[in-house]
């Protein structure tokens, strides 16, 4: 029984039962009416069936795995290891069914608080858990300038394929009765339009992780529900929002070209953040572009002037422009063109000042013909570039795409997709466990719950192997 190579679903079984995130998160679960029917199985085991609709595919599909002797027999085996002296941890001899779970989860999701308590734990336990795998280490010996691929945060938005594709108000016959009665339809469902200028119908989710380089070295660290269409940034810079307190060693944010401007001058200001991401095309090619003609226009605009001496002792006025991103200097060549020189960035700093939001500044090493020495370009805007219109962080970035660098850490959206690609995998059919946000967000917890269970017992099942 295996759901991808390598990986047997007794071993996510057990690392989801392992892991002590479960019997935390078993807290937020809300108590049972004092004069109701006591509980028949413990709270946590509510965690670990919404975990495990990731690792079978449906809550049927739980229950009829829960039904077999050996996986229920193998679960309460487990539980009793972990809990050999404590009488309200241990499982009843039958299984736990599906109407369990439904009841369960009716009563949770009741409580108006328990999807925002319950979101609150994770987040705090895997950032926990991130650190204690290796993730966001301070001592690791990076720089602003060249960050390390393990403090930086990646997220995309991820829209779920709704079990009904019906609109409110469409109608069916019921066949021999002739009755006109409402199709079954997704309330939460939206037109999403993606990055790629595609469109998907559904609930869309944010979903932030960081990451170690080893195969399952992946830490879910958030997800949030997207409210409306158009509204992914905003959920998005919720997330960092909270992560930032979470992890102050975090170095920046690694994300598609959905934050703009405004959301820059705010990881930069306000959390401290590099944003590293491309800057919006001025033209994004729809067409097959013709033999040594790119696709893709990029954005030029003039960013500000300075003055630099030259090794005679004469002082010019050089012209800073911003080309895709990156600061270069504009040339007016003989023909009357602009041709635009890239300057190497050779340092990113910030400083924090009084008020406690930072300022960000780029170093640049100048060509010889203008002293080879270095200017310091802001990154952050300032009431002088409101003043003249100018949206710095839409057209300036720390790290642009033309940098050395960029494509090491730009690359790690590639996780982010990967993750997308996997949350499919473990839906029956591609498609959502459940109706609402509410529910949908509970599945999307559980998911995370799995795959940051199958990330702590690889990285402790590696610390405990000897060394050869």
């Amino acid at each position: 029984m295996s759901d991808e190579a390598g990986i047997s679903v007794l071993e996510r079984l057990e690392a989801i039962l392992r892991n002590p995130a479960t019997y935390e998160l078993a807290r937020t679960v809300p108590e049972p009416a004092r004069r109701g029917r006591p509980r028949q199985y413990p709270p946590y085991m509510l965690i670990v069936y919404e975990a495990l609709l990731s690792v079978f595919g449906s809550a049927r599909q739980v229950d009829a795995e829960l039904g077999h002797l050996m996986i229920w027999g193998f679960i309460r085996k487990v539980v009793g290891e972990l809990f050999p002296n404590d009488p309200t941890m241990a499982l009843p001899a039958a299984p736990m069914r599906r109407h369990h779970y439904l009841y369960g989860r009716k009563r949770c999701l009741a409580d108006p608080g328990f999807l925002a308590e319950l979101g609150a734990q994770h987040r705090r336990l895997a950032a926990m858990y991130a650190a204690d795998v290796g993730l966001m280490d301070p001592n690791c010996g990076d720089s602003w300038t060249n960050p390390d691929l393990g403090r930086m945060l990646y997220a995309d938005g991820k829209v779920v394929a709704p079990l009904f594709k019906h609109a409110s108000d469409d109608r069916r016959v019921v066949p021999g009765t002739g009755e006109i009665v409402p199709r079954r339809f997704e309330p939460d469902a939206g037109l999403h339009f993606e990055g790629d200028g595609n469109t998907a119908f559904g609930v869309k989710f944010v979903i932030a992780a960081a990451r170690l380089p080893e195969r399952h070295g992946r830490i879910v660290l958030d997800v949030d529900w997207v409210p409306s269409p158009g509204g992914e940034a905003k959920t998005a810079m919720d997330c960092f929002r909270r992560l930032s307190t979470l992890l102050p060693a975090a170095r920046g944010v690694i994300y598609d070209t959905a934050l703009r401007g405004v959301h820059h001058q705010e990881l930069l200001r306000e959390l401290g953040l590099l944003p590293i991401n491309k800057v919006t095309a001025a033209k994004a090619g729809t067409r097959k572009p013709r033999r040594g003609e790119g696709r893709r226009q990029e954005k030029s605009v003039h960013v500000e002037d300075k003055k630099v001496t030259l090794p005679e002792g004469r002082t010019v006025t050089i012209r800073l422009y911003a080309f895709g991103g990156a600061i270069g200097i504009g040339e007016v060549t003989d023909k009357g063109d602009l041709r635009f020189v890239p300057l190497r960035r050779k340092r990113t700093h910030r400083n924090a000042d009084k008020s406690g939001r930072f300022r960000w500044y780029n170093d640049y090493e100048l060509p010889e013909g203008y002293g080879g020495g270095s200017i310091s370009v802001r990154l952050h805007a300032n009431d002088e570039d409101r003043a003249r219109k100018f949206n710095r962080t839409e057209n300036v970035r720390p790290i642009p795409p033309a940098d050395p660098l960029f494509r090491d850490l730009y690359r790690r959206r590639n996780d982010a997709e990967s993750i997308n690609r996997n949350l499919d995998d473990t839906m029956w059919l591609g498609r959502a466990h459940s109706v609402g946000h509410e529910r949908q967000l509970l599945n999307m917890l559980g998911y995370a719950l799995a795959v940051n269970s199958l990330t702590l017992s690889r990285h402790s099942r590696e610390r405990l192997r000897p060394a050869a």
